[in-house]
């Protein structure tokens, strides 16, 4: 990303139905970074907005019994509630059928169809309302919408429309994502967008007959028709920041330093929109990006199956800043990861409420209590101080590190450690004892590297916690925010002598709720149960052993039945990525490719493998695994490897095999 400024924008999102789970995600993602960038004193500017016309808002329209315009300005304002509520810090929010945009749009179309990059032609082929895309016979999937999580009926339609020739930069674009490797992000989306364009690229169809849609921007050059959604929408970009108005302003914004997508609509962002670019000889987006879906066990959210979660209601009953870190924390970026209650209350309990909340209470009593509410002054840094210092202080470099590399889901692990280890220091060095012992020096070093510890940790996370984290600062006798990030990579910031705060409980413990017994299982269980330790064989697979010469089953064996065994699918899998698990020495989360699906697989092989190591590597995999949470990272498959002793394996392949190949 371009060094001294930082614009970020988030898709503009459909005004036909309520704001969902997935709106809230990478809402939060562009502002959590935005907040990052600002305090890094980064100029930084942050647009989001609404997607107005096309057919889905007509339609909706029509079953509300309203105009399509009423629609939009009836279902805007949900979006923007739910913003403000969810402390989103956006410095334009657009909307495209506000004129500043009709204008660029017109003004686009109007240069491109006098340059003939736009031409008229008859039409015949398959239109799916949902996606607003056409597609060609050879491109549906058994008959229907082949985009990945639609795959709903398609309309057949022949008529004339306008088309933009985007086939004619298709060898340029091409070579420009192979130029610009951090274009698409991450790689394996690069690496999708560039198998789409081994076919022949299509021209763009860029309008809609209004006999058929009459609800969208009208083709300057011909007045009965209106410009394709798609088209529309994605010059909204370059509207916020000035294009065809302002060129001051254009100048300083543009080219966008990351533009946040989610992974269905990869190929409008990679394909349609730097061929548009180019025709008007604009600059390309340094980074579009593209995260995955959050699922329901292993099911997209979808209204249809009515598993969509509702953000706004999750947030008042949990608290909008705990919503915020858990999305962030939950899902790596770039892959899909799975959404529950019970998973956001561990989450919540563990490292909100034990780890940070807790952490806090306790200080400030012993604090008031012995210190007479100041901050003590600290004796002589012994190895426990230093060991917490530099744990605490590389976790914030880690943060900071996990922005620019679109990692924050690793950065918050760091900082989640960072406060076990604070915790891990209290206990040891006791400070109630040296009360008690009247040590004052002992008691105040202690106390003093807590704080400290708590200092930079709730630096680091206010971008994701603004509220809490504003509460934790103050606790500590400091503003609620920092205004500068150096003061986060620096030991004994906190002047001696300065008061703080009441003790305060910044994160209640979520109790078992009578009221949802699926709910108070799973808080049951945080509390009582501890989490289990993953052996080295676990995710990864069973030990090998030399097979018997007769049929029997060796002693100690069971024996399975030949179509019990059938049951298992073996696929080969090829390793694009592996990082270690934070806050666990055996654990290495692994990304494969199975074909054309990306998985994440979570196995205990770090003790014999560095994640550089078995990158590039073609495995065997269980593929029909049902998914499981080791160490709160999920888990799709698992690997095999065999174990004798102290030594481990992988099973490999022996030669050269595409992966999703089955194994037999």
């Amino acid at each position: 990303m371009s060094a001294g400024k930082f614009y970020v924008t988030t898709p503009i999102y459909y005004v036909n139905d309520q704001p969902h789970i997935g709106h809230a995600y990478t809402t939060i993602l562009a502002d959590v970074l935005a907040r990052y960038h600002r305090l890094s004193g980064a100029p930084t500017f942050f647009l989001t907005g609404a997607d107005e016309h096309g057919q889905k808002v007509a339609r909706a329209a029509e079953r509300a019994g309203m105009t399509p315009q009423e629609q939009a300005d009836t279902t805007v304002v949900r979006f923007q509630a739910l913003w403000k509520r969810l402390g989103i810090t956006n410095d334009d929010f657009i909307r495209t059928t506000e004129p500043r945009h009709t204008r660029v749009v017109q003004a686009i179309l109007k240069d491109l169809h006098e340059r003939d990059d736009i031409y008229r032609a008859e039409y015949d082929g398959w239109y799916c309302v949902p996606c607003e895309r056409f597609y060609t016979e050879k491109d549906l999937v058994d008959g229907k919408c082949p985009e990945a999580g639609c795959g709903r009926p398609v309309e057949r339609i022949t008529e004339s429309n306008y088309f933009f020739r985007m086939s004619k930069y298709q060898g340029w674009l091409v070579d420009y994502i192979r130029q610009h490797p951090a274009f698409i992000r991450p790689d394996f989306r690069r690496n999708e967008t560039l198998g789409f364009l081994r076919k022949p690229l299509n021209d763009l169809c860029v309008s809609r007959p209004k006999k058929r849609l009459s609800w969208g921007i009208e083709l300057p050059f011909d007045r009965d028709f209106v410009t394709y959604v798609w088209f529309d929408a994605l010059v909204n970009y370059i509207t916020g920041v000035g294009y065809g108005s302002d060129d001051a302003l254009f100048r300083r914004w543009w080219p966008a330093s990351c533009q946040l997508i989610g992974k269905d609509i990869l190929t409008t962002h990679t394909v349609y929109w730097p061929t548009m670019l180019k025709a008007v000889n604009a600059p390309i987006p340094e980074t579009i990006f593209a995260h995955g879906w959050w699922l329901v066990g292993r099911d997209k959210m979808s209204k249809t199956e009515g598993n969509v979660v509702d953000p706004m209601a999750f947030a008042d009953r949990y608290g909008v800043d705990p919503f915020r870190y858990f999305l962030m924390a939950e899902m790596p970026l770039g892959q899909d990861a799975s959404f529950t209650e019970e998973a956001f209350v561990r989450r919540y309990n563990t490292d909100l409420a034990n780890d940070l909340g807790n952490m806090l209470s306790r200080v400030l009593k012993l604090v008031h209590s012995h210190a007479g509410g100041c901050v003590p002054a600290p004796g002589a840094e012994g190895a426990e101080e230093a060991h917490l210092r530099e744990a605490t202080l590389q976790a914030a470099r880690a943060m900071r590190t996990s922005v620019e590399a679109m990692e924050l889901d690793r950065g918050l692990a760091s900082l989640a450690a960072a406060l076990r280890e604070t915790n891990r220091y209290f206990e040891k060095r006791r400070p109630w004892a040296s009360a008690k012992a009247g040590d004052a020096t002992a008691l105040g070093t202690t106390l003093y590297h807590a704080l400290e510890a708590l200092r930079v940790v709730g630096g680091m996370l206010y971008p994701v916690m603004p509220e809490k984290m504003a509460e934790l600062r103050a606790a500590l006798g400091l503003p609620g925010q920092t205004s500068d990030f150096d003061d986060l990579t620096r030991w004994g910031v906190l002047a001696a002598g300065r008061r703080v705060g009441e003790p305060r409980s910044l994160f209640p413990r979520i109790e078992p709720d009578s009221r949802d017994p699926k709910l108070a299982t799973a808080v049951k269980k945080d509390a009582m149960t501890p989490t289990p330790q993953t052996s080295p064989t676990s995710p990864t697979g069973p030990s090998a052993s030399t097979a018997p010469t007769s049929g029997a089953a060796p002693v100690g064996v069971t024996a399975i039945a030949f179509d019990e065994f059938q049951k298992v699918q073996l696929r080969t899998a090829k390793i694009l990525e592996a990082y270690k698990v934070e806050g666990a020495d055996k654990l290495l989360r692994i990304v494969v490719e199975v074909g054309e699906e990306k998985r994440q697989i979570v196995a205990g092989i770090a003790k014999h493998y560095a994640p550089e190591q078995i990158v590039g590597k073609t495995i065997v995999l269980v593929y029909n695994l049902a998914p499981a949470k080791i160490r709160s990272v999920e888990s799709n498959g698992m690997l095999l490897a065999a174990t004798r002793g102290e030594q481990m394996r992988l099973v490999t392949l022996d030669g050269d095999l595409p992966s999703g190949a089955m194994v037999k």
